[in-house]
């Protein structure tokens, strides 16, 4: 026979009496929640993947924080009281704790699947553009290494695409925004104080992935500019297909893919 407790746990009768004083007495147990064995081995291959991918991260000198954990539709980070629901860091200081440091991400991913989240501003910076926008751009850049070679395709470098349609260009820290792209609601820059999420790192959506992996280019940076000035090239195609009676460099966006907002955005 099942009940439930007081507090809400499964219980059953184990179906035998005993006697106490005269008195009979049945025997409770409690039923503790167990974890399906296949969903606890699928968790635990993807807390490894998760934990080798941040580990490389950090060995390439890329600062690694944890993320909350995918559970279902939303993350959870374990802080008591936090009401975020999206992708957000696991640590209350993240900015402060981000490491390279091997050992200290191993034990971060211990015991639990984290996101794995790489800061930005300091080893590199993130711009982060629609769909559209990076799948041009990209191809841009890869003609211009085809021509050229690696070597001398400035703009040539990581790029990876989260499964809502943003593409992200990992540049070399420091350069703002020219204003042809800040003039872009759907363009951010993420410097400092600012994280992406890294595959293999799961969204609600799906995976994080790279369309351009840093193995692909040796984890060598593009310079900012050269990346910019495709992205600006690559806009300006875009608006002239969709108005060609538009100037090449005409303020405003035609892009509607909603924007991935940056931290401090997000925590507002």
């Amino acid at each position: 026979m099942r009940v439930a407790l007081g507090d809400g746990t499964p219980a059953c009768y184990s179906g035998g009496e005993s006697e106490n004083r005269g008195f009979r007495t049945m025997q409770w147990r409690t039923r503790h929640p167990v974890v399906p064995v296949r969903l606890a081995e699928r968790l635990g291959v993807e807390r490894l993947r998760l934990r080798r991918a941040a580990r490389r991260y950090a060995a390439h000198g890329w600062a690694v924080t944890p993320g909350a954990c995918l559970t279902g539709d939303r993350f959870s980070c374990g802080r008591a009281g936090c009401p975020i629901m999206g992708c957000h860091p696991a640590l209350e200081s993240w900015e402060d704790d981000a490491s390279t440091d091997r050992a200290r991400v191993s034990d971060w991913w211990r015991h639990r699947p984290y996101t794995v989240l790489l800061a930005t501003g300091v080893s590199f910076d993130v711009v982060d553009v629609p769909a559209a926008l990076g799948l041009r751009a990209l191809g841009a850049a890869r003609l211009h290494a085809g021509v050229l070679g690696l070597e001398h395709a400035d703009g040539r470098g990581p790029v990876a695409v989260t499964p809502a349609g943003r593409w992200m260009f990992f540049v070399r820290p420091g350069t703002p925004l020219r204003p042809e792209l800040d003039a872009c609601l759907d363009i951010v820059r993420h410097g400092r104080g600012s994280w992406v999420p890294a595959a293999p790192s799961r969204m609600p959506e799906g995976p994080v992935h790279w369309a351009v992996a840093p193995d692909e280019v040796h984890w060598r940076l593009p310079a900012a500019g050269a990346v910019q000035t495709m992205l600006c090239d690559a806009l300006a195609s875009l608006r002239r297909r969709a108005d060609p009676a538009r100037p090449p460099h005409g303020t405003g966006q035609i892009l509607c893919v909603p924007r991935q907002l940056s931290t401090s955005r997000r925590a507002g």
